[in-house]
This record gives structure tokens, sequence and C-alpha cells, in this order.
């Protein structure tokens, strides 16, 4: 994978600024807002079936997340879901907490069963439950354990015959055939309530300006983990309160140069994810 290709998206991005859809959770919503914003692409924050398919017809990308979920909302994300496919605009899927509760992974199982997804999402616990595997949760958390990060990330593909993007320590990305590893990030990122439902904002907006989602999934991994790093380093930050307002202002001057000289991203080396 070509890093110049990858940094290339980010100005593509910008320059035309994709309405991105998201259906998400009230714990994040203007987190997720702001930086999308800072990011390059315009947000639209939408819970409503009766605005659902028109709303997702006119998107670049259509974003369902489950953090706090209820019925309603499963019914918003399915309508527009549906009206995303029928209009071959991309959908990305964050399951999140899939694994924690009978409901939350049934209801995971639910929106795959009825919409075409173009890219999941989600931590290793929630991309085994939804992939008929188990693996400990705590909450929305997935609990450490010794097993094969790449290789879930391939199985899970193969199961669910999308794109998977397995984010953790380290972030893997696979089509069922080639898994590739992305190692930009910062641990802070762990200690910000909703970054990783960002995160699979930002992977919406790649997405809605480049058709491989592949590539595009990897463009987004590395651009946030770039972004975090560099916020991670300055002066200012002195926690996670700090970190995020610094985050926020490296989504935005974050350049295509910077991407290229700073990624990090590779075929998956089974080995190296032993033990994560």
């Amino acid at each position: 994978m070509e890093k110049p290709k990858i940094s290339s998206l980010l100005d593509r991005l910008r320059k035309n600024n994709p309405l991105i859809c998201n259906i998400t959770n009230m714990v994040v919503t203007n987190f997720t807002a702001n930086g999308l914003l800072a990011l390059g692409a315009s947000p639209v924050m939408s819970n409503s079936p009766e605005e659902a398919a028109e709303m997702a017809k006119i998107s670049g990308a259509l974003v369902l997340n489950m953090g706090t979920l209820h019925p309603r909302q499963v019914e918003t994300m399915i309508i527009a879901g549906r009206s995303a496919n029928l209009h071959n605009i991309p959908v990305i899927f964050d399951p999140v907490g899939a694994g924690a509760t009978a409901y939350r992974t049934e209801t995971a199982k639910k929106i795959l069963s009825e919409v075409c997804v173009s890219v999941i999402r989600g931590n290793a616990a929630e991309i085994a439950n939804i992939s008929g595997e188990h693996w400990e949760i705590k909450g929305v958390d997935a609990v450490s354990s010794n097993r094969n990060i790449a290789g879930l990330a391939k199985s899970a593909a193969n199961k669910l015959h999308t794109i998977v993007a397995l984010t953790g320590k380290e972030d893997f990305v696979s089509n069922g055939e080639i898994t590739y590893a992305n190692y930009n990030g910062h641990p802070i990122l762990t200690c910000v309530t909703g970054t990783g439902c960002l995160l699979t904002s930002v992977l919406g907006a790649f997405s809605a300006v480049e058709p491989d989602f592949m590539l595009a999934s990897l463009g987004a991994l590395t651009t946030y983990g770039i972004a975090a790093e560099n916020a991670a380093k300055k002066e200012a930050v002195m926690g996670p309160g700090s970190f995020q307002t610094a985050f926020l202002d490296e989504l935005h001057n974050i350049s295509p140069a910077e991407i290229e000289k700073y990624s990090s991203v590779g075929l998956a080396d089974e080995e190296r994810t032993e033990n994560l």
C-alpha cells in the first residue's frame, strides 16, 4: 500500500467536504460533529425515522452507531441503511457494546441482516461477538486476550462479507483476503469518551470520497492516529481534557505531507499481533 496514495485522500476529502449522516449516540454527538468539521467534512446528526431515508439519500456516507441503543433508533438505522443501499451510499457500522448484552448483540446482527454494510469498525470483542465468536467485554471495552487479533479481523471480514476495521492498541483492516496493520495512534485516546465513535465517522468521511473502502479505512486510521500523536506531544496537553482540545486542532491542521511522512502501515504480521 503506497503512502502517497493514502495521504492524497485527505486533500480529496477537504475539497469535496462530504455530508456525513450520523445516526449515533447521545454521549458523542457534539464531539463527533466537531471532529468531522475540524477534519473538513460536513456532519449532520439525525435520529428521526421520518427523515431517515431522505437524509441517507443525499449524504456522502451513512454512519450507524448503536452506543445508546433504543428501539426507535434501530428503526431509524434500518430505514436509513436501506435507503443508502438503494442509492449506493456507503454505510459504516459501529456495533458499540455488542456482546455486553443479548439485546446489543441481537440488534447488531439484525442490522447486518437487513442493511448491506461497507465497513464495520469495532474493538476485538465487538467484532468477535457479531461474527459468531465469544470474546469477553466489559461495558463497551474489550477485555485483554492473547488471541490473534489480525486473524480475527480476517475471519470476521470473511464471515460478514465486508471490510472490517478492528481497532485497539494496533489497528487491523481486512477484506477477508488481505489484512493490513496500522501502528499510528496514542494510548491517551482511550481516556476520552467518544474517540472510537468519532473514528467511525471519520471512516465514513474517507469512504465518501474513496470507493475502495479498504484504502479509505487505512487513510482514516492513519490520519486519525497521526493527529493523536501530534496532539499528545503538545506542551499544553496535561491530560484527557486538554488532549481533546488539542486533538480537534490537529484534525484540522494535519497535512497530507505529515501523513506521507509518519504513516506506519503494512501487511499484518501475525507474530506481532499476539498477546495484545
